[in-house]
């Protein structure tokens, strides 16, 4: 890896370079004369993982990005931020700077569109968010943006390990009558520490694993069986995974968690090239089926495609989204009682990488199209000591 004296790496100019060229194709497919990105995580995919980020509960940033048709590349922004874009945030990047003073923006939220109608000479202008005088085209922008660029796989394989990691770490040392509370907080605080921000967080113990599929975490405590689930985000790329930590033999949630991995595999040993959302959702169904499991399809989202939102897209019945590799997913089945959840990178030639795979955890070997897919079984606290 090659950084710059402000420590980005080198690689994402290029990256940067591409992007552009990508939007400015967009934009005349979509016949607009330029593009306007204001999103967290749109500002983040375009600059290789770097943010606009102040306010993280808000979906927009501080500044915005404009890409043309022509493919040039500016950066607007009010006279409290557009200094430290340029010296520190966006540098090397070669964005053209629009600074306007703050009130104007607050007066007039049509302003990013006004400004870069006239910067690309032309009325339309598409946009991430709802703006006045824009054409929202963020479910077309998710589109190309899930296709990862190669500058995204070195950060997205860093990320994965470092999630696997933190989670993995952190699951093999909890004490039964634990709180999930108690839980949640001590891992947000280990992957925080790691440079990551839990964008989802989910811990559930006992009989909340059974009743609920999003377990937000509260005061019970567990003493028989828990899962921790977690979406992270570190650069804008944010990864998914879960992991079961048990007590005891228990032959029914055994033989539930190996149905599941076998959804999982199904589901990724179907996610090539072409497919569609709606097709990967049957294949999630005939999967819980022929495990004796039939419905629970219908009990949970199995997943979708992920890069820089927790979900670009959903498989579901009516899904059209399809998969354009390389592309990262996470899939998600569950079986009341139980889950299985990993981050996967496809390839162009069919290949694919666990991006969220923790060696030290059990697993199960599995053979998708002539490799091994390894799939997270549950820890027994016993071999969780050391």
């Amino acid at each position: 890896m090659v950084t710059n004296a402000r420590g980005f790496r080198t690689d994402e100019v290029a990256g940067t370079d591409r992007k552009t060229a990508r939007l400015a194709a967009l934009a005349e497919r979509q016949g607009l004369a330029g593009i306007v990105l204001s999103s967290q995580h749109n500002f983040a995919w375009l600059t290789g993982g770097r943010t606009n980020r102040v306010d993280a509960g808000r979906e927009t940033g501080v500044a915005h990005l404009l890409a043309s048709r022509e493919g040039r590349r500016w950066v607007l922004a009010g006279n409290i931020e557009a200094e430290r874009m340029v010296s520190e945030v966006l540098v090397d990047l070669a964005f053209e700077v629009v600074q306007y003073p703050w009130e104007e923006e607050r007066a007039d939220p049509a302003l990013p569109v006004r400004i870069a109608a006239k910067l690309v000479g032309g009325a339309n202008i598409g946009t991430d968010t709802t703006l006045a005088g824009g054409r929202n085209i963020e479910p077309v922008l998710a589109q190309v943006r899930s296709t990862l660029d190669p500058s995204d796989m070195s950060r997205y394989r860093e990320l994965g390990a470092a999630a696997a990691q933190v989670v993995g770490s952190h699951a093999r040392n909890l004490e039964p009558g634990t709180s999930e509370s108690d839980v949640a907080t001590g891992l947000a605080g280990a992957l925080l520490a790691d440079g990551m921000r839990p964008l989802v967080l989910l811990v559930g113990a006992d009989d909340r694993l059974a009743r609920y599929r999003h377990p937000v975490p509260t005061t019970a405590r567990w003493h028989r069986r828990m899962v921790v689930a977690v979406c992270a985000e570190r650069g804008g790329l944010v990864v998914a995974l879960s992991r079961l930590v048990t007590r005891g033999a228990d032959a029914d949630f055994d033989a539930r968690t190996r149905a599941c991995a076998g959804v999982f595999a199904s589901l990724v040993e179907a996610t090539v090239a072409g497919a569609t959302g709606s097709a990967l959702y049957e294949t999630a169904r005939l999967a819980y089926a022929s495990a004796g499991f039939p419905g629970e399809e219908r009990r949970h989202h199995q997943g979708g495609a992920i890069a820089y939102r927790s979900r670009e897209w959903l498989a579901h019945p009516a899904s059209s989204d399809v998969v354009t590799v390389p592309q990262a997913f996470a899939w998600n089945p569950t079986i009341t009682g139980t889950k299985v959840e990993e981050t996967v990178l496809l390839f162009e030639d069919g290949r694919f990488e666990v991006l969220t795979h923790d060696p030290a955890w059990p697993s199960l070997e599995m053979d998708v199209r002539g490799h091994t897919l390894r799939v997270p079984l549950a820890l027994g606290t016993d071999a969780g000591r050391h």
